[in-house]
């Protein structure tokens, strides 16, 4: 459950999302501010991998808790806007899983959603997170790198 659904409410956030644990960033955090924590329950001790079972072809991903995308849901139901961030792809994208939860379950939420992305969110630095969010919701972007890196613009010196 995230702790202060006050922080949130009315925002732009930006919610990096995989199947065990969301970060919900508010775009206008203080510095210093850190950013929100949803941890699915792992009930059947499976979060520390995702396996395939002999005789599942498919290689479908086992749900330990549905109660984690309901809980999502009502703490990103608070937010302005919602930006995701993911990886994977298929059944390994958990952005997508939820995507299709709250267009199944509360459409209003869904409504909320002004992008996808998909990108290797294990090595996401909050620097990056904020890059985005900047080129999502407005402002000038931190990349002027012309390579495709982020960072200080280029009149920015060290």
């Amino acid at each position: 459950m995230v702790e202060n659904v006050e922080a949130i409410r009315g925002k732009n956030v930006v919610a990096v999302i995989d199947f065990h644990e969301t970060t919900i960033y508010p775009t206008d955090a203080m510095p210093g501010q850190l950013p929100e924590h949803i941890i699915s329950a792992d009930p059947h001790g499976r979060h520390h991998k995702v396996h395939h079972h002999a005789g599942d072809p498919k290689g479908d991903y086992d749900e330990d808790n549905t109660a984690y995308w309901p809980e999502l849901t009502d703490a990103l139901a608070a937010a302005g806007a919602i930006l995701l961030l993911g990886h994977g792809r298929g059944k390994a994208n958990a952005s997508h899983h939820w995507v299709a939860y709250v267009e199944r379950h509360r459409p209003d939420v869904a409504a909320k959603i002004v992008a996808e992305v998909r990108l290797d969110i294990d090595h996401l630095e909050d620097k990056q997170v904020l890059g985005l969010a900047q080129y999502y919701f407005g402002g000038p972007p931190l990349r002027d790198f012309g390579d495709g890196r982020w960072g200080e613009p280029s009149g920015a010196k060290s």
